[in-house]
């Protein structure tokens, strides 16, 4: 960690303080130009002439002269220690100023004796590697791309490692972690590993390559990570925080764990029960605005994975018509439509998927020509299967939680309308980075949607035929 070589063989160093700075052949403004540093670049001290430093730039392997006031040169002595600190605490919340700071958390860990050594130097530096990262992932082209670009470099020398995803056709940066590995394992305050924790189970910062054994792995991680946590320290804000996060977590794992069959039904329902406990746990009154983004996030993950409470549970036996699952090829799971006369071996209609079926979900209307229910392909997309009988028979049609590719949301049936005609859902999603929320009424010929409100009292078809057991599971109403 922080292991620069300019670092460990100096007892002294000086660190580049302003953008941009020239590194000259000769000690005169009219020298050429050897290297452009950086603020966060740390030099070697060789000489003084005039107002230029004779330099050594061991991460370019280059020699040269700089203007003193650009620089700050710091003794790496173990008295030299709480002044370094000093000023990593200014910088940690110093927009812009990331790479300085790392270089001076660098700093600080070689010359503090590592007995005096806690977890507040890496908190400093994992909030700065952290906000480095959002800055970099968050750049288009303009003038900070160029300065972003090197700010970047001159965290990699001294060890501190990005990783790189492709989201939505955007690159997006995330700090490897070890600076907040380093918080947990450290003697630190309870809001320090809070915040570490949360910094190394943030959602997307989720490989999204990982097999599916690989994130399974990782999330049970991630939810240990979180569970260590002791919350009885810690203020009303940052215990909604770790709530928030536990129940995507959890949501997630109840997907998983689904996906499982050796593990069992109880193993879902726990794991889907905690995810919605959690979220049921946070605190409305101390819910800040900057988390409502977040509070949106988890709400989707767990009304995903809801259906997961109810795993095990047959579906319901209707008089005129129901579902039956059986296994299909490895991985799939095949629904059969069936009723009194039509069975497993004789299906009115069958249709496999690799998604988890909830059986659980299905919901027949009274009339028997029509059946909704759930299915889930994606731990964060649950969509709405539809049968329907026609003239030409029985036929299925997926309805998913918004026209965008399937991302984060979940749409889930809340009623059958009398006559047959219509059904009501809702439906949640992520779509374009912004959260959008609707109750809906569908006609049943074309799954359109005739009308729409954003809550469900402000239409009145949907007030009036809502079922009661969908009211009762949806984490929708809120």
């Amino acid at each position: 960690m922080l292991t620069a070589t300019a670092i460990a063989a100096l007892s002294a160093l000086a660190i580049v303080t302003q953008d941009q700075t020239a590194l000259r052949a000769a000690p005169r403004d009219s020298a050429p130009q050897q290297a452009q540093l950086w603020a966060g670049d740390s030099l070697e001290v060789r000489g003084e002439k005039g107002d230029f430093l004779q330099v050594y730039d061991h991460r370019r392997e280059r020699a040269g002269y700089i203007k003193a006031p650009s620089v700050r040169v710091q003794s790496l002595q173990p008295a030299a220690a709480p002044d370094l600190l000093a000023v990593l605490r200014f910088l940690r919340d110093t927009p812009g100023s990331e790479a300085l700071g790392i270089a001076y958390a660098a700093a600080y860990l070689k010359a503090a004796p590592a007995a005096a050594i806690d977890g507040e130097a890496f908190d400093a530096l994992g909030a700065m590697a952290e906000r480095l990262a959002r800055r970099a992932s968050g750049t288009q082209q303009g003038k900070a791309g160029p300065a972003v670009a090197a700010q970047l470099e001159v965290a990699a020398a001294y060890g501190v490692n990005m990783l790189s995803f492709e989201r939505d056709g955007q690159l997006r940066l995330c700090y490897e972690g070890e600076a907040h590995r380093r918080v947990l394992a450290l003697p630190a305050t309870a809001p320090q590993k809070a915040a570490a924790a949360l910094a190394l189970t943030r959602h997307d910062c989720v490989a999204p390559d990982l097999a599916p054994v690989q994130r399974f792995a990782h999330d049970n991680w991630r939810a240990e990570i979180l569970d260590r946590i002791d919350t009885s320290k810690l203020p009303a804000v940052l215990k909604n925080r770790l709530r928030l996060r536990k129940a995507g977590v959890w949501a997630s794992l109840a997907y998983q764990r689904a996906r499982r069959p050796e593990l069992g039904a109880p193993a879902v329902q726990q794991a889907g029960q905690r995810a919605l406990n959690e979220l049921a746990g946070i605190d409305q009154g101390e819910l800040m605005e900057s988390d409502a983004y977040a509070y949106s996030d988890a709400a989707m993950r767990v009304g995903a994975s809801r259906w997961a409470t109810e795993a095990g549970a047959p579906a319901a036996k209707a008089q005129k018509v129901s579902v039956a699952a059986s296994p299909g090829q490895p991985g799939e799971t095949c629904v059969h439509l069936v009723d009194a006369k039509h069975d497993l071996k004789n299906p009115l209609l069958t249709r496999c998927t690799y998604g988890i079926v909830w059986t659980a979900s299905a919901a027949p209307n009274p009339q028997g020509t029509a059946l909704a229910l759930a299915v889930q392909p994606l731990d964060t997309w649950r969509e709405l299967w539809v049968f329907r009988r026609g003239p030409q028979g029985w036929s299925l049609d997926v309805v998913p939680p918004a026209a965008d590719h399937p991302g984060l949301g979940y749409v889930e049936f809340a009623g059958w309308v009398p006559g047959g005609k219509q059904l009501l859902a809702a439906r949640e999603a992520r779509v374009a980075g912004r959260h959008k929320q609707s109750f809906e009424l569908l006609r049943m010929s074309t799954l359109e949607v005739e009308r729409r409100a954003d809550r469900p009292n402000h239409l009145s078809s949907f007030y009036r035929w809502q079922s009661p057991a969908w009211k009762a599971i949806t984490v929708s109403i809120r």
